[in-house]
């Protein structure tokens, strides 16, 4: 029996059970069919939650939905479904005669407003959080006497991905002229793998290259460094890979014989020259201006000091030859008296 019948012979038994817990004569189906069939959905119901099972992508920081719809359950009413993780109720929606619904959940779970009208039970997450594990998500219908089914199971695996590998590669004199090259990436989740090809197609030799990934604090998501030690010429290419398999993605990052680190020492070291220049520069500039400024305040000072002397020295003069002249015209004013 393929996926397919298992599915259509789930869907049967689902609804036979429905009609049994509510305790009412389906269209077309008697009660006796539905406790047939309600013992064959426990006897199958394990086979056909497995062969059902999907499992659902979350990625880290994003709302995710778990899918399950059944729409050969209509009408829901008097009925509660509960969405269980592990032995833990995540939401528990009641389903009232007069069409209200009551609904209660953990972490702002939610299932779509109008899933009584859709079939539609799937439950909403929030942003999910990286977890090591994969958490496995059931949903179950209560009707009746506090009759139970289960009608779908859901797996849910958490990813992140990892920001794009950042590669620097130095020459070195020393260590019989090998080049280092330094592969980072962080961010990403679950630890991925990593791996080397020199010109396209070769593998490093082995024990050329060392890899770090270490979880973030107080995080799952992981910083990744890796390190290729090799004797290679300059023009080679080197191309780093980070591959995250729960995602499907591989990000690269290629060295296409370039050698990075010397030359950002040389751009260093000029640059570290250009700005010695031009601090000594400005500084013979700005001693210059003060020099030039002092002198002007010193020529200033003296001529102010002659202006002054000059004007006190008429001054004095002129006072006598003043006094001179009003003793005079005392004197004529006595003599014509």
């Amino acid at each position: 029996m393929g996926l397919s019948s298992f599915s259509s012979l789930k869907r049967e038994i689902s609804l036979n059970c429905f009609c049994f817990f509510r305790a009412q004569t389906c269209p077309g189906r008697s009660v006796p069919t539905a406790l047939w069939s309600t013992g064959l959905l426990l006897s199958l119901l394990g086979l056909c939650s497995c062969l059902e099972e999907k499992c659902v992508l979350g990625i880290v920081g994003r709302p995710v939905s778990l899918p399950c719809v059944h729409p050969q359950l209509l009408p829901v009413v008097n009925s509660t479904i509960e969405w269980r993780s592990g032995k833990e109720v995540v939401l528990r929606s009641e389903f009232k005669q007069d069409g209200d619904v009551e609904e209660w959940s953990i972490n702002r779970a939610t299932t779509p407003a109008d899933a009584a009208k859709t079939g539609n039970f799937s439950l909403q997450l929030p942003p999910v959080e990286p977890t090591r594990l994969t958490m496995n998500y059931s949903l179950s219908i209560i009707s009746g006497e506090n009759q139970s089914s289960e009608l779908c199971t859901v797996c849910l695996r958490t990813a992140a991905s990892f920001s794009f590998p950042l590669l620097k590669r130095e020459d070195a004199e020393e260590d019989g002229g090998k080049s280092s090259f330094l592969c980072l990436s962080s961010g990403g989740f679950p630890e991925p793998v990593v791996y080397w090809l020199i010109n396209n197609t070769e593998e490093p030799p082995a024990g050329s290259v060392r890899t770090l990934a270490a979880p973030l604090p107080d995080s799952l998501l992981y910083n990744v460094t890796s390190q290729l030690t090799v004797n290679i010429t300059k023009d080679t290419i080197v191309s780093c890979f980070i591959e995250n398999p729960s995602m499907n993605k591989t990000l690269s990052s290629t060295n296409y014989g370039a050698k990075v680190s010397p030359v950002v020492s040389r751009a260093s070291q000029a640059m570290w020259m250009f700005s010695t220049g031009l601090c000594v520069v400005v500084g013979i500039l700005v001693l210059v201006g003060v020099i030039y400024q002092i002198h002007l305040d010193r020529m200033s000072k003296k001529k102010k000091k002659e202006f002054q002397k000059q004007n006190s020295y008429n001054g004095y003069k002129r006072r006598p030859d003043f006094e001179e002249t009003e003793e005079l015209k005392k004197e004529r004013i006595e003599t014509d008296v």
